[in-house]
């Protein structure tokens, strides 16, 4: 309905149109907000780490016109057709999401057909629209990285259409009894019940890192064997993210746009424009502060009201737009933002399955020329789209729209319609068979991370029930008794002077810490005595070419060398167990969650007289953290520590404190990984940059090899 509706020629209001919902270009541009920030955050979520909010602006704007329309419908027919709804809504979402689907099916047969067996279970859950519970229930939700993931957007749908489903019956039973006079009663249980869904939210929320289920238990819930993600279900649940379309159905109970029009508020434009920039400051102010998972875990502020707040700045924007005499309105609804905002749904579609086949893998960021090359393709699509598939068919002309076609394309026009057409069915014939077939493959990195694991060992565990990795022959046999190494000091930091080539081997100073100390029971034996060996100091390893390997100290052949890392170590555990090493190696390990399980090794006098430790790819760190982590290798001769390499917003601020480890603890070998892995030849990371292939991992393995002299 065109802005004029609204008043008769003498300004005098249209009473008949009382029940009727008006086009508002102003929530048009708040679409557009909405799906660009979105758009952003997806490319790379450090351009804008709280740009994931702009899908519970999409919800509010969707409780509101929803519940709207409905209750418009209640007063026009006194009554609400559910089947004519759902026929409609059907007829908006359904064309262009099958579309994505045929196409994206076609393009990984063709072109990544070992993902056609997890795109199956995507595409059906999709089709159904259940796809938040799907990944909710496979674990494989919003923030998990490694898999070629094109359909992983789909949940924010899911979630809409779930509420289309059920919010009309529930519309129909409340207006079939009270009629509309006594709707905005209603509206406060649905406030109630929004801030209801918050207070469980923050209640359920579970602060700090997250890694495999045995190493954060407390992050999951576990159904038999299965364990289910707080963060997934808190995040993409339909339960949980109801809040914002309960926020924005209340509201379209009490705020009517033509029933503004006609109360004392229709003079009040000017005021609802400062509501409106109050709320868009404020959003902004969210998307670039909030996160929907920081490298210490998931964002307390986020779920702890922070959805909730963002409703509600919603809601002040809502508004403004929605009254005809605001300035808000006319700015959101100029034309370039409501092109895009009229366009929001085919770009919200299209956008996410190009960014993952230009990236290959869920959890990469793009590069800025990246992300403008991915919008080509993106607004192309969505164009195409909107013109000639969810238009006509929303409007019923599809039908009409291909016989126009047909008549007119004549002669080779015609046959190249016709071609088009067979061939375009032939491929769908080919993907839909080739995806109903296709074996259920775990992606290249999963593989390679479950293979490793078969060379790992829990050094954690009781003695008995680990088994030792053997020491290389290069290692000198035993010439001292077999002894427990001691525990760390805990005194004050002490000065620590570099040793020279023929000084003693040197032991990592105490730990600076803040914290308390870790303690280690009394009854640990002495440490061993260790005869003087000459030392090289290397400091922070950077060129291999000539350097002097470390020379390994004489220790108990009980003592194997030791490797603790995460899933980058992991991937190459076969190789350090081939040259000695006891690889303790997990998948989404932290520093920070590691350390007591380090304790427990250094109790159970494991460490021997090489321990290398890489740590860092998967969240921060402290300073402090490290520090203790010093403190546990306290009295190993030998402590290899390595960068590390990955587009992780952490991996800078975690390599700057590695790097300084020397200047702290002149026993400590730092091994540049970040700087050494460019020297790899071949092919020699996956698509994510930070996992290794084959030719990584024997790379990786080399790399610690020469520093010790064992190549």
């Amino acid at each position: 309905m065109d802005r004029a509706g609204l008043t008769d020629h003498s300004g005098g209001f249209v009473r008949e149109h009382i029940s009727r919902v008006p086009y508002l270009p102003g929530l048009d541009g708040m679409r557009a907000l909405a799906v660009v920030a979105v758009m952003i955050y997806h490319a790379n979520s450090s351009w804008l780490p709280g740009g994931f909010l702009g899908v519970e602006m999409f919800f509010v704007i969707s409780g509101y016109l929803i519940t709207l329309l409905l209750i418009a419908e209640r007063e026009r027919d006194y009554g609400i057709s559910l089947t004519d709804f759902w026929i409609r809504r059907a007829r908006r979402l359904l064309p262009a999401v099958f579309v994505l689907m045929t196409l994206l099916t076609i393009w990984t047969a063709i072109f990544e057909r070992d993902a056609l067996g997890q795109l199956r279970g995507d595409v059906i859950a999709g089709l159904f629209y259940v796809s938040n519970w799907y990944q909710i229930w496979v674990g494989l939700g919003y923030t998990a990285a490694g898999d070629f993931a094109p359909l992983r957007h789909l949940w924010s749908l899911a979630v809409e259409e779930q509420f289309y489903l059920i919010w009309p019956v529930v519309m129909v039973a409340f207006l079939g009894r009270s009629g509309t006079r006594r709707i905005a009663n209603f509206s406060r249980w649905l406030f109630a019940g929004a801030i209801l869904i918050t207070i469980g939210v923050a209640l359920v929320y579970q602060p700090g890192p997250i890694g495999e289920p045995s190493q954060t238990p407390e992050a999951y819930w576990f159904i038999g064997d299965r364990p289910i993600a707080k963060l997934d279900t808190l995040y993409l649940s339909t339960v949980t993210r109801a809040g914002g379309l309960m926020l924005g159905s209340a509201f379209a109970m009490i705020w009517r746009p033509y029933a503004i029009v006609r109360g004392p508020l229709r003079s009040k434009g000017r005021a609802f424009d400062v509501l409106a920039l109050v709320g868009f400051l404020g959003f902004c102010w969210m998307s670039w502060n909030i996160y929907l998972i920081d490298p210490a875990g998931p964002d307390a502020r986020l779920f702890k009201g922070g959805l909730f707040v963002a409703g509600i700045l919603t809601l002040f924007i809502i508004a403004a737009v929605t009254h005809q005499g605001s300035i808000a309105n006319r700015v959101l609804g100029g034309k370039v933002l409501n092109w895009i905002g009229t366009r929001s749904y085919g770009l919200y579609l299209y956008h996410w399955p190009i960014y993952q086949i230009i990236r290959n893998v869920a959890g990469n960021s793009l590069r800025p020329h990246e992300f403008v090359l991915a919008m080509i393709p993106t607004v192309l699509l969505t164009e195409a789209s909107y013109r000639w598939i969810e238009t006509p068919i929303r409007k019923g002309q599809f039908g009409a729209m291909v016989g126009r076609l047909r008549a007119g394309s004549g002669g080779r026009p015609r046959g190249l319609l016709i071609g088009g057409v067979a061939v375009a069915c032939v491929l769908s014939l080919f993907a839909g068979v080739a995806l109903a077939t296709a074996e259920l493959k775990q992606n290249d990195i999963a593989e390679s991370l479950d293979d490793g694991e078969d060379f790992t060992t829990d050094l954690a565990a009781p003695a008995d029930s680990s088994p030792t990795a053997t020491l290389p022959p290069t290692v000198p046999p035993a010439t001292v008794p077999a002894t427990t190494l001691a525990p760390s000091p805990t005194a004050a930091p002490t000065t620590t002077t570099a040793p020279t080539s023929t000084a003693p081997v040197t032991t990592l100073a105490p730990v600076p810490s803040t914290t308390a100390p870790i303690v280690v029971p009394a009854s640990t034996v002495p440490p061993p005595t260790v005869p003087p060996a000459p030392v090289t100091q290397l400091g922070v390893v950077t060129d291999l070419e000539g350097i002097q390997p470390l020379t390994i100290p004489v220790m108990d052949v009980g003592l194997p060398l030791v490797a603790l890392g995460d899933s980058v170590m992991l991937g190459a555990a076969e190789e350090l167990q081939a040259t000695g090493f006891a690889v303790d190696a997990v998948k989404s390990r932290q520093m920070v969650t590691f350390l007591p399980d380090m304790q427990a090794i250094r109790d159970t006098g494991s460490f021997g007289p090489v321990v290398v430790v890489h740590l860092g790819t998967n969240g921060p760190f402290s300073q402090t953290t490290l520090d203790q982590m010093m403190g546990l290798v306290a009295g190993v001769p030998r402590v290899l520590v390595l960068t590390g390499k990955g587009d992780r917003d952490w991996i800078a601020g975690n390599n700057a404190k590695i790097r300084d480890l020397p200047a702290l603890y002149p026993a400590v070998t730092v091994i540049d990984w970040e700087v050494l892995s460019a020297s790899c030849t071949g092919n020699c990371f996956y698509d994510d940059g930070i996992h290794l292939t084959q030719s990584g991992q024997t790379f990786y393995a080399d790399v610690i090899k020469r520093v010790l002299g064992l190549a």
